[in-house]
């Protein structure tokens, strides 16, 4: 998995997705305000767009039949503090502009080939992509202007490309390469971006200066951000979208080694849309102290062998394996690409899960209890309303996630075209939502456990409580694997039902063995919260799962070097105090 869930570099084009996410256990689409007549960005874009439509086209060439103009405005804050000081505070902020034109029909057009990604026609100057954050029309269409043009040379290039690879090419069954969508009409209302700087650099000074108590810590951070941003989106069919949000985090990082040499690591990112939503100092001490008492205890646990056996995923666990194993199994754009492993294609109406099982991808849905949702939008990046869209009914497989991509089983978005910035929409997860019928108590659930760990010969099941994130290969070299990364991980006595922490295990398997062992479910479902990486850059998601029961998991021993303890104790260390 990557590091901390609150610091994801984005990844790129890659033949695998990772996610990384924040925490918390549970006990419509969005109204439209009216849109502002003098918004000067959105003026502009719709001046240039027009212009661009009208005008832009090379002689003897065709003239695009499809032009969007999409600006994004970011405003973000960050700062973090490590053993009582503070180590970064900035803000960073900035806007960009990104132009999609394309040439031929809906049906055969100049999008690059899902497999084709690595071609790209060697220019002198590619005109940059930062737009004016000053108030001026003509600036900014200005920076639309030579992106349309780069655009449009580029799609000529493409489809040309395209209809040469037709003549040897075998041919699959005909998808059209866009789909024709409504226009829509759609302005955000404002939102508080309230920040003070004093307050947060002194909160986080405090609590960090708390793992200075606890010896042995090898990294002990806290960290805020706020993040703001606005997009605004036309488009040459008449759509005019403004979208605005808000998102807050506090994240938690501790590391510390075990007396073998092992890293051992805690930590917690939590998700607001407002810092309301955010637990108060004394909560966020709390969790503090909880960090601490679980490094001591992990430091102490056994190392785990390799297992496979019954398990109970907790639901921010269950959350984690279902968006890896399934979620972007049933992403649009992998169901074309020839380098997927497309582990569902054309399985449409068919069971691929067992039967008490539904899922849905719902990113018009902005709470689940009191938790807010990081994968709610109301309108995706291309300008599509979002929907509550079911994916797989009773284990039977229903549609694919998509945006303006066709697939064969699904040939109009369903407002899932997403991407970090500036980079090019696909089909991706929101609020990724698990259901499950003939749900227990959780006490029932660890009974079932061990029922299942004495009849498989077993003498315990394991309970995953906590765990990192994870990460998946979809393509369709190597295998089709998963793995996650837990840190909190339980032995189950299979006699007394007496439960023992241990370290030092991932969990790995193939997709369609592990969800198809899935036998029971809790009632109680929890939430969690952050970003996926994947082929358009990170974006914020969100799962919402019940614990699950497993006939059979596989654990294999995690690859960690071992190393010694710093030398010498840390400098704020009392004389006389013992050495962890």
């Amino acid at each position: 998995m990557h590091p901390s869930p609150a610091r994801l570099r984005p990844a790129g084009r890659r033949p695998f997705a990772a996610l990384a996410l924040g925490a918390a256990l549970l006990a419509g689409p969005a109204v439209a305000a009216p849109k502002s007549p003098d918004d000067p960005v959105m003026g502009a874009m719709a001046a240039e767009l027009e212009r661009t439509s009208k005008e832009l086209r090379l002689e003897d060439y065709e003239r695009p039949y499809f032009v969007a103009f999409r600006v994004v405005d970011r405003d973000n804050v960050e700062i973090t503090g490590r053993f009582g000081a503070l180590i970064e505070d900035e803000r960073d902020a900035g806007r960009q502009a990104a132009v999609d034109v394309r040439v031929g029909d809906y049906a055969f057009d100049s999008s690059p080939d899902p497999s084709d990604f690595s071609f790209d026609d060697a220019i002198s100057f590619e005109p940059p992509n930062a737009a004016p954050v000053d108030p001026d029309p003509g600036a900014l269409r200005g920076t639309l202007w030579l992106l349309a043009d780069s655009a449009y040379k580029k799609a000529l290039s493409s489809h040309l490309r395209k209809r040469a690879k037709k003549v040897s090419d075998v041919a699959e069954k005909h998808v059209d390469s866009f789909s024709r969508e409504p226009a829509s009409t759609y302005a955000a209302p404002g939102v508080d971006f309230k920040i003070d700087r004093a307050r947060w650099a002194d909160l986080v000074r405090r609590l960090s200066a708390r793992f200075r108590d606890e010896p042995g810590i090898l990294e002990g951070s806290i960290r805020v951000t706020a993040t703001r941003t606005k997009v605004w989106l036309v488009n040459s069919e008449g759509t005019r979208v403004t979208r605005e949000d808000v998102l807050y985090s506090i994240g938690m990082s501790a590391l510390a080694r075990a007396p073998d040499g092992m890293l051992l690591d805690q930590g917690q990112t939590l998700y607001g849309r407002t810092m309301a939503e955010l637990p108060d100092e004394k909560g966020l001490e709390k969790l503090v102290t909880e960090a601490m008492t679980n490094l001591r205890a992990l430091a102490a646990a056994p190392v785990a062998d390799p297992y496979t056996g019954p398990a109970i995923l907790e639901p921010e666990a269950t959350g984690v394996f279902f968006h890896e194993t399934v979620g972007h199994r049933l992403e649009g754009e992998r169901q074309k690409d020839e380098n997927e492993g497309r582990t569902f294609k054309g399985q449409v109406g068919q069971a691929i899960m067992p039967v008490f099982l539904t899922i849905r991808d719902d990113p018009t849905q902005a709470k689940a209890g009191a938790v807010s949702l990081n994968g709610h939008y109301p309108y995706d990046d291309e300008g599509v309303h979002s929907r509550n869209t079911l994916l797989v009914e009773r284990g039977v497989l229903k549609t694919f996630l998509t945006g303006r991509t066709p697939v064969e089983e699904a040939q109009h978005s369903n407002g899932h075209g997403r991407a970090q910035g500036t980079q090019r929409p696909v089909a991706r997860m929101g609020n990724l939502i698990i259901e499950a019928s003939g749900a227990v108590t959780r006490d029932a659930l660890k009974q079932q456990l061990i029922e299942e760990a004495r009849k498989a010969g077993k003498p315990y099941g394991l309970i995953i409580r906590d765990i990192t994130g994870g990460s998946t290969n979809t393509s369709n070299y190597g295998y089709q694997a998963f793995k996650g990364s837990p840190r909190m991980v339980y032995r189950v006595d299979a006699q007394t039902g007496a439960e023992t922490l241990v370290r030092g295990v991932e969990m790995v398997g193939t997709p369609l063995t592990a969800v198809n062992k899935i036998i029971g479910a809790s009632k109680e479902v929890g939430v969690f919260n952050g970003f996926c990486g994947a082929e358009s850059g990170y974006v914020p998601v969100s799962t919402v799962a019940p614990a699950t029961l497993f006939r059979e998991i596989e654990l294999q021993r995690s690859q960690r070097q071992k190393e010694r303890m710093p030398l010498l104790p840390a400098p704020w260390t009392k004389p006389g105090a013992p050495r962890p």
